[in-house]
């Protein structure tokens, strides 16, 4: 009985090879999708935890301050008269190479005679070519891993032109250092090592350091105590680890979105193999039923169909893993330039392939597979062998069992509803979402049956009996359409629903901007993406003087960048010196206008983003600690205000705050106002006459902001919408072909509707419009179906990844498209089936009858 299961298990697939190829491409789709982003979010986490360990090196501490620096003198203080040892200053900072196609790399300045205990990088060695008289000595002597000279091109003895801040110097290459086996030495590949005082010269920062690294023991509480109190007021000390905790803890939800969205995708391709297994046991009941009548148990035939959909699996999984590497080198593109935009500078040389990212990807690929092959196992062993020979009984309980799958429906869809309540937090909303969708997939068949019989009357007096069987197909084969319309209704809602977030966020980006760039003009150094906070550069102070005074200008706004070291991680903030006329360009989300803006320029309050609020649990009202140089500050919160420019958030103070406890007097940008009847492009070339020595300072209008911005916007949703695609793909594969074996299987139906006298052209318009029935009813479910997923990603897991509010918009375009992809589809899958048909003898497709 084994063997006799076994080649008729064989046989339908090699009778049916097309469905089979297309569950497992499906499979595969699925798998690819989830271990391309699996393998791109781990190489970016990974590339940034080797740079922070290179960075690091073995400190365990590190004293830090806001992105002004430390004065050089703590570290004699500490080191000297303290005896804080070991210690090392560090100088840190982006610079680019104007000649090498503006390659960016990070510079790190050091002590080479305190930094053995922490890097070695200086003390030459093996693998290193490092001549310390030059390096001290030599003005602008700097060193570069090998990997980075080669793919520059460059040996020891060449010149570089380095550019930081808008500062241009001539660096000289005074050796190498690592090698190009990759490994540990991989992490160097971005580095340019400097002594310390020539990282300061070529960053501009003479008599400050970025940080000092310690390394305490293990148990160095009481260490860690005395060297907190050694510190002045506004100086911090901070395990090393945090830097990697803090990058990692910024791109958590941004990971996790990714991560969900490629879950999406392996949901539509169980869907594509519950509709494979479940068509199988469908299509081969009478054979089950002979095969029952035979002897063979009801364990066997389970064993049978969970055997199938393990192979399809595995054989999927295999696909899937060999495409979703090659799919991540793309996706990596992508992500990392996300990451860039919006959190921090990362370069990822490539792809690092994960044993567990694999083995994830192909257990979900079977897991899935084996899942989706469980229902209709059990229906199959809890049939009788005599009413598995006849299908009306296959048809009629299919019909009982719908009160129970709208059941089920409805419980998921309440218990996902619970999990979107506000106490619970993002993996319990992304949980939702999935319980919600399939819920909504368990009320589909009972849907269907409602269209159906509603769209019967309709049909039936539009195009006669034709019509009226078209539309009673869906009910009268409910054993065979429902899958098939619940997997379309579920791809086609996931392209709504992702639609209408893009649509939706877009909508309230664009608003936000054209009212936060009230000004003509805007000033500000050229700053790389995501580093605006923690760099120290500012604008010359004569040149924003300068620009005071310009003829032309009605009005100036400065602004300063800070990134302050807290207990909860670095907190950005901004110090602003505001025109009147721009206090209506903050959104303000909590507190009054006539009271906000009084207390916020006179520094008796601060203002926080909504993105800081939402994670920190603060309102209008609330008490902020806001740290500074003279220590600890308690401020009231005026208001709350709308921030899209990063989900970090921000804390907003004034300018005269600012002068008062920092006394540098650093500006990072400028925005003006154009008296009236100034031309704006004279204005302009007035003040990029004033930049003149400031070489990457930029002068752009707010239209000119406003359309970079969106660019950025554009780019951050780019992966969105290619996981959207790649979802459908997978749920378009399915669809196709679940449609088309529900039109295979019932040959020898059509074939008696052709012994009845249907010609050839009126088959193909049964066939056809009954597709298309199929893919109405599946666009029209989907459009509901989608605008619930659209407002759960806006109102539920935007806000608890990112804190936004996001404007929720509902515009025709996305529905009216979802239901023509919906009836497109539907009528493509059931073209070559009415072909087929219509191609096929009455003889030959009833000669089993």
């Amino acid at each position: 009985m084994r063997r006799t299961l076994l080649l008729a298990g064989l046989r339908d697939w090699l009778r049916h090879p097309w469905q089979t190829v297309l569950a497992v491409v499906g499979v595969g789709l699925g798998v690819a999708v989830v271990v391309a982003v699996d393998l791109a979010n781990g190489s970016a986490l990974r590339a940034f935890e080797l740079a922070t360990e290179a960075v690091t090196g073995r400190s365990t501490h590190a004293v830090v301050g806001d992105s002004t620096g430390l004065p050089e003198g703590l570290y004699r203080e500490l080191r000297v008269e303290h005896g804080v040892r070991p210690s090392a200053p560090v100088v840190e900072g982006l610079v680019e190479l104007p000649r090498h196609g503006r390659r960016r790399l990070r510079l790190l300045g050091l002590d080479p005679f305190a930094d053995g205990d922490f890097r070695g990088y200086l003390a030459g060695g093996r693998r290193s070519e490092v001549d310390l008289a030059d390096l001290l000595t030599r003005p602008g002597a700097v060193l570069l891993a090998r990997r980075t000279a080669a793919e520059l091109a460059v040996e020891p003895g060449d010149r570089l032109l380095v550019e930081a801040g808008g500062r241009r110097s001539e660096a000289w290459l005074a050796g190498l250092v690592g090698d190009d086996r990759g490994g540990e030495d991989a992490a160097l590949a971005d580095l340019m090592l400097a002594d310390l005082a020539t990282a300061q010269e070529l960053l501009g920062r003479l008599g400050r350091l970025s940080r000092i690294d310690l390394a305490l023991p293990e148990d160095g509480g009481e260490a860690v105590r005395r060297i907190e109190s050694l510190l002045p007021a506004g100086i911090s000390l901070l395990p090393a680890a945090a830097r990697g905790q803090g990058a990692a803890a910024m791109t958590h939800a941004f990971r996790l979105n990714l991560s969900a969205l490629s879950l999406l995708a392996l949901l539509c391709g169980a869907f594509l193999i519950y509709n494979t297994i479940s068509f199988g046991v469908v299509r081969r009941r009478r054979l089950l039923g002979s095969l029952r009548c035979l002897g063979a148990s009801r364990r066997q035939l389970v064993a049978l169909l969970v055997s199938e959909a393990a192979v399809i699996g595995a054989a999927g999984a295999l696909v899937g893993l060999a495409a979703g590497q090659a799919l991540g080198r793309q996706l990596l593109t992508l992500v990392t330039q996300t990451i860039n935009d919006l959190y921090f500078v990362l370069s990822v040389r490539g792809v690092e392939i994960s044993a567990a990212s694999l083995v994830k990807g192909a257990l979900l690929g079977v897991g899935a597979s084996l899942l989706a092959a469980l229902p209709p196992a059990a229906e199959a062993m809890a049939v009788a062998p005599r009413a598995a020979l006849g299908r009306s009984e296959l048809e009629s309980r299919l019909r009982r069992a719908l009160p129970w799958g709208m059941a089920v429906g409805l419980a998921l869809i309440a218990a996902g509803t619970l999990l979107l309540l506000p106490r619970w937090g993002l993996v319990a909303g992304f949980s939702g979402l999935f319980a919600v969708l399939v819920g909504a997939a368990c009320l589909t068949p009972a849907s269907a049956v409602g269209f159906g019989r509603l769209l019967a009357p309709v049909a039936g007096a539009a195009f006669g009996q034709l019509g009226r069987l078209t539309a009673r197909g869906i009910e009268a084969t409910l054993s065979r359409t429902a899958v098939a319309v619940a997997a379309l209704a579920m791809a086609v809602a996931v392209t709504v629903g992702v639609d209408l977030m893009i649509v939706s966020f877009r909508a309230t980006v664009v608003r936000w901007l054209e009212i936060s760039l009230p000004a003509d003009l805007y000033v500000s150094l050229y700053s790389t993406p995501g580093r605006r906070f923690s760099s120290p550069d500012s604008l010359p102070p004569e040149t924003v003087a300068a620009m005071r005074g310009l003829d032309g200008v009605d009005g100036i706004n400065t602004l300063r960048h800070l990134e302050l070291a807290t207990a909860d991680g670095p907190l950005r903030a901004l110090a602003i010196e505001l025109d009147p006329r721009s206090f209506d360009a903050f959104l303000l989300r909590q507190g009054r206008p006539e009271r906000v803006w009084p207390a916020f320029q006179q520094g008796r309050a601060v203002l926080v983003s909504e993105p800081l609020a939402y994670r920190r649990g603060l309102a209008a009202g609330d008490r902020f600690r806001l740290p500074t140089p003279a220590g600890e500050i308690e401020l009231p919160v005026a208001g709350v205000y709308a921030d899209y420019a990063s989900d970090q958030g921000a804390v907003m103070f004034g300018r005269a705050l600012y002068d008062r406890l920092w006394r540098d007097g650093a500006v990072t940008a400028v925005s003006l106002y154009a008296a009236p009847g100034q031309p704006l492009a004279a204005l302009g070339a007035s003040v990029r006459e004033l930049l003149v020595a400031v070489p990457r300072a930029e002068v752009r209008s707010s239209r000119q902001l406003r359309r970079e911005s969106l660019e950025v916007f554009d780019r951050t949703f780019l992966i969105t919408g290619v996981l959207r695609l790649l979802a459908l793909v997978v749920a378009g594969v399915g669809v196709l072909s679940a449609l088309m074996a529900v039109q295979l299987d019932r040959g020898k139906e059509l074939g008696v509707l052709r012994a009845l006298g249907l010609t050839p052209a009126q088959l193909w318009a049964v066939v056809t419009s009954q597709t298309a029935l199929l893919g109405l009813v599946a666009g029209l479910l989907a459009m509901p179906l989608g605008w619930a997923m659209a407002t759960i990603m806006i109102r539920v897991i935007n806000r608890r990844s990112f804190g936004w509010s996001v404007e929720m918009l509902a515009p025709g375009q996305p529905f009216l498209a979802a239901l023509a992809l919906a009836v497109g589809a539907a009528v493509a899958a059931g073209l070559y089936p009415a072909w087929k048909m219509a191609r096929t003898p009455p003889a030959e497709a009833l000669r089993e009858e």
